[in-house]
């Protein structure tokens, strides 16, 4: 069968699922196409032309260099197309966003046809994604005397690209839907479940509201009810969001709601409009701006205040919220961008100028923010080419600089990476700020998104200024089913030709490594005044500021080694007393959450800012517990400060696993992994000289509050609970119920246990061949009442625990050991009461491959207890997923239910649980 009828067939097989025909993204099928286009009496040739025109990916797929050149014969009249006279293939090319389309532009504008040269040159005019190669042949083009290259230049040096483009509408008219009451996890808008999908849009769409069809059809019907206005997807009483920044997520919501981006390129919309009664989490918000939608923070529920200034609570301790103003499904709003306010009936609800700043403005004009980024460094090089100032066409960056207050350590790290500020002058919270970025890195589930996003803006190779970075296959590594065996191999090579170090080598010279994506991010961060970018929200590093992003601020990291955002301001936490002996750092993260919350009165102040962790003597390994659990505090990101001894003995562990990633020969042709080992090195000399201690922030920084944690008030374990069943919608499945163990009295039953994700590192899983042997001792052996799922984050970590005999203890009482020679081709759908060794990766967090059983009352490690993240509910139980420490895990997994305290404390006797004490030294300089 040729590929034409192979595609055939696809489209009717994408029919009984209700889809059309997927995006064309290959040459040969696009080839075969042109054929059956070029012979007139072709049964196909309709079809093929409709093919041709609408159903075409642009960028740099290789289908869109096929498409490129077609367009081209057309233009020049070496092919006749009579459906696609050459004004209308000039057309196509304007939609096909950089890469081949912008090389055919060139050589036509470029060419010896002068009419034609005029007419290309003002379609490159509307162009932004080019490249040195391209800004360079307008140069020698120039330098020779050609005036078609002198307009062209000209006209990116005013920005005609963006100035022309039409301005924003004064008024958007939306009209509400209440999407849920309480948080809204971006798993709603994308379950992780359906994460093999992503990159076909239109088959992703289908997961929008986790499948729920009914939801789907009120959303629908609300659109034909109001043709001329938006939907605005609202989490009432609740953050809109959270968990993660879920690029599908958004694109899901856009191809609800949205705009289409092109009438030549399907299922890619922009523009969404969401909102949440307390906003929109921080990194989904960067997501909803990258697509040039709006995101509001609505304060239609506020909390009431006593006579003096306190709080009200209820019998429970909760604030007591009421409502100023209805956002019911099917409420009428507008968007008023000139005054930026909300209002309903011509009446002012809320004033909105945070959702439309004037760069967040340049970003819903031109489409999203590539084109904002792309668009000012093409006026840039236009402007260095041309010899002249750059016009003032953007708004400026706003740049907060206060004289005589010291700077935080974001601050720090900010001026140090900053471009394009205003020479000389130190900038504080609020400055928005483009920034190098030193590490990037990708994950699996989201990688996908990310190579096309590349695709899209033309790129074809890394940022030279990006010290490393990184591919993993940590999702998709506890099931090696059909799927993954599709998508991963192709995305590796991808990333691998781009330059990224991957954690399956294409040529396949190295064993594939599926170790948790933040952990090899924690470990090839070598500078504590570096930037990360990263693909997941839990891209925290111990070292260094970490953000996590959407796939495509990840691309444009990659693609440009920059990234742009405001200055956060920064909570300051440090720590005193004294951890009792049973307690675990765990515990100490969970403290830090809701003795936050008890002292700010219900306030979450961590939300959207940087947590500045003085952490003093923890190295990155088990700092990045607390690191990685800022996710769920809603922080923006977190940084810890460490003592310079700390930070060397941090930095050598990295250097001895990224010199094991060289040594499987992981490195690639730029030696990035070498540079990194360099880099460190060179950061240990200067802190062993004190040429450059560690990073502190200055000691009259300025921080929006400031928390001390009481270590003496941390009596027991600490358990993150989802409450389930509490009547108030709006307080289910939150990180902020924070419960002490004896909450459940030893009685509570536990289903499944969980020890593995991010969350746990190389102690954990001594703790946990220990506790085994404490049990066995105790009772004479060791008998599991719920099944235990281990799944160590990394390999490495592997590779010492069988160097020092802890591995060998974990098999013995294991029913299960993960064989690498065949790796599981089907999750599991029902568990034994054993213990389970797991491939190294995500597992049962991310909830796309591994899954409880229905119902269930798992304790985990993990991150998540969003509603069915890990478990999902049965029609006779909701499925619950509580979130503690390692030893709290195993040991309810032994007893098949929540352990007592002194049970607890008997199952971790002569076990050092983790090292951590306040630092005696002042950490400020």
């Amino acid at each position: 069968m040729s590929i034409y009828k192979d595609y055939l067939k696809e489209i009717e097989d994408r029919k009984v699922q209700g889809l059309h025909p997927k995006p064309i993204d290959g040459a040969e099928l696009l080839s075969k196409i042109i054929e059956q286009i070029k012979d007139v009496d072709n049964e196909y040739r309709e079809d093929s032309l409709n093919f041709f025109i609408y159903n075409v990916l642009p960028g740099t797929t290789s289908a869109a260099s096929v498409k490129a050149k077609f367009l081209k014969e057309i233009i020049l009249g070496e092919s006749v197309v009579k459906e696609i006279t050459p004004a209308f293939a000039l057309e196509q090319l304007s939609h096909m966003k950089g890469g081949p389309s912008v090389e055919v532009l060139l050589d036509i504008a470029l060419g010896s046809n002068v009419a034609l040269a005029k007419e290309a040159a003002e379609v490159l005019k509307t162009q932004v994604f080019l490249y040195e190669a391209d800004t360079a042949r307008l140069e020698e083009a120039l330098k020779n005397g050609n005036t078609i290259a002198k307009d062209i230049l000209e006209s990116y040096a005013k920005a005609e690209f963006f100035t022309k483009l039409p301005d924003v509408e004064e008024e958007i008219k939306v009209v509400t839907y209440i999407a849920g009451v309480g948080d809204i996890s971006t798993d709603l808008l994308s379950p992780g479940g359906d994460a093999h999908s992503r990159s076909d849009r239109e088959l992703h769409g289908q997961c929008l509201f986790e499948h729920n069809k009914d939801m789907q059809n009120e959303l629908l019907a609300l659109k034909e009810q109001h043709p001329d206005k938006r939907v605005m997807l609202i989490a009432e009483k609740g953050t809109m969001g959270v968990g993660s920044s879920r690029m599908s997520g958004v694109n899901n919501v856009a191809l609800w709601t949205g705009v289409p981006f092109s009438k030549y390129v399907p299922f890619i919309n922009f523009a969404p409009v969401i909102a949440g009664t307390n906003g929109i989490a921080p990194i989904f918000l960067t997501t909803v701006s990258v697509t040039g939608g709006i995101g509001i923070d609505l304060k239609n529920w506020v909390k009431q205040k006593d006579a003096d200034g306190n709080t009200i609570v209820d019998a429970d301790g909760e604030p007591v919220l009421k409502q100023t103003y209805s956002v019911d499904t099917g409420t009428v709003l507008t968007i008023n961008t000139k005054t930026k306010k909300l209002y309903k009936d011509g009446e002012e609800l809320k004033d909105i100028s945070a959702a439309l700043t004037p760069p967040k403005m340049e970003f819903i004009k031109a489409g999203g923010s590539y084109a904002v980024v792309f668009g000012k460094k093409l006026q840039t090089l236009a402007c260095k080419i041309l010899g002249i100032d750059i016009p003032e066409v953007y708004a400026t960056s706003k740049e907060v600089s206060i004289e005589g207050q010291g700077l935080t350590a974001v601050e720090k790290i900010f001026n140090k990476n900053a471009v394009g500020n205003t020479p000389g002058k130190t900038l504080h919270a609020g400055s928005n700020v483009r920034v190098e970025v030193n590490i990037v890195g990708s994950q699996d589930t989201t990688g996908l998104m990310t190579s096309q996003e590349l695709e899209m803006m033309a790129a074809t190779v890394i940022s030279p200024i990006v010290d490393g970075a990184y591919q993993s296959g940590c999702h998709t590594a506890s099931v090696w089913d059909d799927k993954s065996k599709a998508n991963i191999p192709r995305l590796m090579s991808f990333m691998n030709d781009f330059g990224l170090i991957t954690g399956r080598d294409p040529k396949g010279k190295y064993f594939p490594m599926t170790d948790v994506i933040h952990k090899v991010l924690n470990d090839i961060t070598v500078g504590d005044w570096d930037i990360i970018i990263g693909g997941d929200s839990h891209t925290r590093m111990s070292k260094g500021v970490a953000f996590g992003a959407d796939s495509g601020t990840v691309a444009l990291a990659l693609a440009t080694g920059e990234a742009t955002m405001p200055i956060p301001e920064s909570v300051k936490v440090t720590f005193k007393g004294q951890m009792k002996s049973y307690m675990d750092f765990r515990d100490v993260v969970h403290a830090t959450q809701s003795q936050m919350l008890k002292q700010f009165g219900g306030e979450n102040v961590f939300q959207g800012r940087i947590i500045e962790v003085h952490i003093g003597t923890l190295t990155s390994d088990e700092a990045f517990t607390f690191t990685d659990w800022t996710a769920e505090m809603k922080a923006k990101a977190s940084i810890c400060i460490s003592e310079d001894d700390t930070l060397i003995e941090s930095l050598e562990i990295a250097k001895g696993r990224i010199q094991i990633m060289i040594d499987k020969g992981m490195d690639n042709a730029n030696q990035v992994l070498k540079g990194l080992v360099d880099k460190a090195n060179t950061r240990i000399t200067e802190l062993k000289t004190g040429i450059k201690p560690a990073l502190r922030p200055d000691a009259n920084a300025k921080y929006y509050a400031e928390v001390i944690i009481d270590l003496d008030e941390i009596a027991e374990p600490m358990i993150a609970d989802p409450d389930v069943n509490n009547e108030d919608v709006s307080k289910r499945y939150t990180h902020d119920n924070i419960r002490p163990l004896s909450y459940y009295g030893g009685t509570k039953k536990v289903d499944l246990g969980f020890v593995g994700s991010c969350m746990v590192h190389k102690g954990d899983m001594k703790i946990l061949a220990q506790m085994l042997k404490n049990i066995e001792a105790q009772q004479g052996k060791v008998e599991f009442k719920a099944p235990l799922v281990v799944a160590p984050p990394t390999y490495n970590i592997v590779d010492e625990l069988k160097a020092e005999g802890d591995w060998d203890v974990l098999v013995k009482y294991s029913g299960f050991e993960f064989d690498d020679s065949a790796p599981k081709g089907l999750a599991r759908t029902k568990y034994e009461n054993m213990l389970y060794l797991e491939r190294p990766g995500c597992n049962l967090c991310m909830g796309n491959q591994e899954k409880a059983e229905p119902g269930d009352t798992v304790m985990a490690t993990s991150t998540r207890l969003f509603q069915g993240r890990v478990v999902k509910d049965s029609g006779e139980k909701k499925g619950e997923s509580l979130l503690s420490s390692t030893p709290v895990v195993v040991l309810s997994t032994i007893l098949g239910r929540t352990p007592t305290l002194k049970e607890y404390e008997a199952a971790v006797d002569g076990i050092v649980l983790t090292k951590f004490k306040p630092s005696q030294k002042q950490l400020v300089q």
